[in-house]
């Protein structure tokens, strides 16, 4: 039914998929935004092994230059510009404890139902690849796919991206203006207690 699958192609799938899900626990998992942000480096690359596995190595290099390069470079920048990679938390420990439970739960929802809807759709080695249509790149027909029928989605990612680091500015201003706020009043309630005596 399925062509075989050789062994070094096999290794190399199982090496990249169990790279792309260490790194995406690790992104869920690790506290420090700058560790989570490189974990999801590892992720990214790990991805592009995939696609290059699959015969796509236009998205691989897409993969590895504007998500690993661009989009993890600009959380970085984000994160360290405006100084959120302190291990300060912004919920109470005790708002989050349920969290943990709910995400399992919904993870393994997710799961469940994806497994339901995959049913019988199983595609290995050469068979989950399309090639392009004759007198058709896969770069040409990549292209004006995104920029005819996906153009809204596309459009939408880009607007959701620029809320994201808007967003993520007015929290740590709004955070450094209480911050400021607090240490004047604790200022003029030293002062006042001087004054006093």
């Amino acid at each position: 039914m399925f062509a075989a699958i050789s062994a070094p192609d096999f290794f190399t799938f199982a090496a990249a998929a169990i790279a792309a899900v260490a790194g995406a626990i690790g992104v869920v998992t690790l506290r420090h935004p700058v560790h989570a942000a490189l974990m999801l480096v590892m992720t990214f690359f790990a991805i592009a092994v995939l696609f290059v596995e699959q015969g796509a190595q236009f998205l691989a290099a897409v993969q590895v230059i504007v998500y690993a390069g661009a989009i993890v470079v600009l959380f970085l920048f984000v994160i360290m510009l405006l100084g959120v990679d302190k291990k300060e938390t912004v919920f109470p420990k005790d708002s989050v404890s349920w969290k943990l439970p709910a995400g399992l739960v919904l993870s393994i929802a997710i799961l469940v139902e994806l497994s339901i809807l995959a049913k019988g759709v199983w595609a290995t080695g050469a068979h989950s690849v399309t090639a392009a249509p004759n007198g058709h790149s896969n770069v040409g027909v990549l292209a004006r796919a995104v920029f005819t029928t996906y153009l809204l989605p596309f459009e939408a990612t880009s607007v959701l991206l620029v809320i994201a680091v808007l967003g993520a500015v007015v929290l740590a201003r709004v955070s450094k203006i209480q911050e400021d706020i607090s240490s004047e009043s604790a200022l003029e309630d030293e002062m006042g207690e001087v004054n006093a005596r």
